[in-house]
């Protein structure tokens, strides 16, 4: 039924850019789920039944409004990097691509403003232009959008410094749409706007975001490897704690992960474990000296001039991207999210590393928490042979105190809810999204959209 209403569409509303083609609603219908063999299967053969691209706030209105009208779900995406199947419709409808609806708003002084469609690079080169940098960018910036980023993503560079998106005042304020016969435009601050961070579009469309800038940096890359694992993880804990080193991004891969990092084959020794930092040109040195000290050496460095004229950042080795290499020299790989105690972080990394050595590849990334702790958190690489294996090894990690963000799940209370939302996520889907067509079936928590 939902295919055959959405097929009236077009010729409800002409004048928007709708996307018909099986194919490529079934390609808009994807993100990188497939990351995750639970994930691939679950998802199968599920897509919306049309898409539309709209390029103005008027336009997104008039969807929005025929979508109530009829009764018909609606599932938003940016730019579909996210791993979690955020973008794939479990009961087709209509595909709200916000990609071109991508305009930068306004700096001033240290906060930024634009729509929802734009591009994380385009906003950050906007914001150096006036002296700022956003605060965090994940792996997948030149894609990845600022509207799919808040609804299904975490932090990325610059977490280190000021924690993830959840960390108040990172997001000031959202532009937000009611899914009504006659939507509501409502501006959220703060806290308000937080309730639809990371719930995958499911209680709210989000179309304009204010957030929090830093001052901009030209920031050197640098890898340092080393022989031993215990050596280059105390460096990497070390250094990530130095306050006055100034980093942004810091990135521990134990081996053998940096051997399937094939593009800087030339730079990772065989058998390596590898630190892969972007680090202020004035804090080089006393990096340079805490390597050093643990037997760790420089193989790569590019100034923030020659980053600038190369085809490939280092921060697209890291985070998910991590992933997405060692995959494709590996298909049989997949993954977990984790968060260590920061208490004891680096004895928890070493106890698991000594269990699970062979089938669990450690990948950490080094952070603050969104209390302000320095943390880190894990994308660990895993030898995948069976569901009930990998159910395993999350359990032997929560054994050791560490907590699981599951990514084999597309259900938010199951992933990084930890089975339990927030009760203000549903206050905002009863206010925005009161018939339940957004996204459904993602929140087991509204029983009209309950899956079985």
């Amino acid at each position: 039924m939902t295919a055959s209403t959405a097929s009236h569409l077009p010729r409800e509303l002409p004048q928007l850019d709708w996307i018909t083609d099986p194919k490529r609603v079934a390609r808009l219908s994807q993100d990188f789920a497939w990351f995750s063999p639970v994930l691939k299967r679950a998802l199968e053969g599920k897509q919306g039944d049309i898409a539309v691209r709209p390029r103005t706030e008027q336009e997104v209105v008039e969807v929005v409004a025929v979508c109530a009208r009829a009764g018909l779900p609606i599932t938003v995406r940016g730019s579909g990097t996210g791993n979690y199947g955020q973008s794939t419709p479990l009961h087709g409808g209509v595909l709200l691509d916000m990609s071109a609806y991508d305009g930068f708003g306004w700096v001033a002084g240290d906060v930024g403003r634009a729509q929802a469609g734009i591009r994380l690079a385009d906003f950050d080169q906007h914001a150096r232009g006036y002296g700022r940098e956003l605060r965090w960018v994940p792996s997948t910036y030149r894609s990845a959008t600022l509207g799919g980023l808040f609804g299904g993503g975490f932090g990325g560079a610059g977490s280190i410094n000021y924690g993830p998106l959840a960390a108040p005042g990172n997001v000031l304020g959202a532009r937000v749409i009611s899914v009504e016969p006659e939507p509501q435009l409502v501006e959220l601050r703060g806290p308000e706007a937080m309730a639809l961070h990371h719930v995958y579009g499911t209680n709210g469309i989000v179309l304009e975001l204010e957030v929090a800038l830093a001052p901009a940096v030209e920031w050197s890359e640098c890898i340092v490897v080393f022989d031993e694992f215990d050596q280059a993880l105390g460096f990497a804990h070390a250094f990530g704690q130095a306050p006055g080193l100034v980093k942004k991004e810091l990135c521990f891969l134990g081996a053998p992960v940096p051997d399937h990092l094939a593009a800087l084959a030339e730079f990772l020794p065989r058998g390596c474990h590898a630190v892969l930092t972007l680090v202020a040109p004035h804090a080089e040195d006393g990096m340079r000296q805490m390597a050093g000290a643990r037997g760790g050496r420089v193989t790569y460095r590019k100034s923030a001039e020659e980053v600038r004229e190369a085809p490939k950042t280092l921060l697209e080795f890291t985070w998910n991207h991590t992933t997405l290499h060692a995959m494709k020299v590996d298909r049989s790989l997949t993954y977990i999210q984790s968060g260590f105690d920061p208490a004891r972080c680096v004895q928890q990394a070493q106890a698991l590393e000594a269990e699970l050595a062979g089938e669990v590849m450690m990948h950490l990334e080094f952070l603050r928490t969104k209390e302000g702790v320095f943390n880190c958190s894990g994308l660990q690489l895993i030898r995948y042979t069976s569901d009930e294996r990998l159910n395993e090894i999350m359990q032997i990690h929560r054994d050791h105190g560490v907590q699981i963000n599951n990514p084999h799940t597309y259900i938010v209370e199951e992933g990084k809810q930890n089975h339990q939302l927030d009760p203000a996520v549903l206050r905002a889907k009863q206010r925005f999204d009161p018939q339940g067509l957004l996204n459904p079936g993602k929140l087991r928590s509204w029983p009209d959209m309950a899956v079985a």
